[in-house]
């Protein structure tokens, strides 16, 4: 979403040859790919472990971190492991949302019109939004030591990004198109 935002504004006479069928594929490909191998990674690691006690994890999905909190044996690698990715997985196309986003802005700042500025910032500014959330919740999960957090302050940034977020995408891009914002208005008034 970012690439596709850098490339609608700062090229926006190239966008149809940066955005073809064959790029968004491959953008796509990637993305899945890198998460299938990761998410092996994580559950190689996660299998070679010894599980005693409990067997009820303390969370509304298999998260790793609070399956590892039943483990018996020595999870520093899997931390080790977990921060790395972190860098990896999360701060690196963080960085690179970043980056395309600091690019937008200047662009943005270069136009004349104070109208062409306002809406191009309006297109941008819910992406930015959920990646901010988004990125900030998940940061917080898996970057940080697993005893910084209780269990529960555990499931409530979890429920943050997988649940919240998902939700808000839908409304807040629709905010942006005038038919879903004034058939809100006449909702809201007309109660």
């Amino acid at each position: 979403m970012a690439y596709d935002r850098f490339a609608a504004i700062c090229k926006p006479l190239h966008y149809p040859l940066l955005m073809n069928k064959k790029n968004c594929v491959l953008l796509a490909a990637s993305s899945w790919i890198t998460s299938i191998v990761d998410t092996i990674g994580v559950v190689d690691l996660i299998s070679h472990y010894s599980f005693c006690g409990s067997n009820e994890i303390n969370h509304f999905y298999c998260d790793p971190n609070a399956l590892l909190k039943l483990s018996c044996s020595d999870i520093q690698n899997f931390e080790i492991l977990m921060l790395s990715e972190g860098v990896f997985m999360g701060v690196a196309p963080f960085l690179l949302t970043l980056l395309s986003y600091i690019f937008i802005i200047v662009a943005i700042l270069k136009i004349r019109s104070s109208e062409g500025r306002n809406k191009a910032f309006s297109t941008c500014s819910s992406h930015l939004t959920i990646v901010l959330i988004f990125y900030g919740t998940v940061t917080v999960v898996y970057m940080s030591p697993s005893s910084m957090f209780t269990p529960e302050q555990d499931k409530m940034f979890a429920l943050l990004y997988t649940v919240l977020i998902p939700m808000l995408n839908p409304l807040i891009y629709s905010m942006r198109n005038k038919e879903v914002k004034n058939a809100l208005r006449n909702l809201i008034f007309r109660k």
